[in-house]
């Protein structure tokens, strides 16, 4: 199982660099234990919510292909977690490297560049690889995973 991953966006240069969303308010002020609480239960759920979706041509095949559509779709918000925790010159490198397509230069919006695969082994040695997309998958990040709001309040 895996992504097989195509490079023309890269090699067209719509590579769009990121920087850090603009600064933004809370509806009431937060604590950064707060934020933080926020941030992990955004990233416990996200990959159940968003990002790739797909099935499998087989019906036989779909626990496995199941199995496939969250090996990638796992593996995309890994990589975008990592670059919402990271500086900007690390962000922009996992973005790139994991085939993220940045829409909003501040990460809010991104599409998966990939479609995924899922290889079956049969006992005959027969081996079929299943397309489980056909088109990118979006992948929405809210901004106070990726920034603290300007009404944040420092705990001493």
């Amino acid at each position: 199982m895996g992504c097989a991953g195509s490079s023309q966006a890269k090699s067209d240069g719509n590579v769009k660099k990121i920087r850090k969303p603009k600064p933004w308010k809370h509806p009431q002020p937060i604590t950064k234990s707060q934020l933080m609480q926020m941030r992990d239960e955004f990233w416990d759920t996200a990959p159940h919510y968003g990002g790739r979706k797909g099935s499998t041509l087989l019906d036989d095949s779909l626990a496995i292909g199941i199995a496939g559509d969250v090996h990638c779709k796992l593996e995309i918000w890994d990589a975008l977690r990592a670059a919402a925790d990271a500086e900007l010159s690390l962000a922009q490198a996992i973005v790139d490297s994991a085939g993220v397509i940045v829409q909003n230069a501040d990460l809010t919006i991104c599409y998966d560049e990939r479609g995924c695969t899922d290889s079956l082994h049969f006992c005959n040695s027969f081996v079929i690889v299943l397309a489980l997309f056909d088109k990118s998958a979006k992948y929405e990040l809210p901004k106070y995973v990726l920034t603290e709001p300007t009404n944040l309040i420092r705990e001493t």
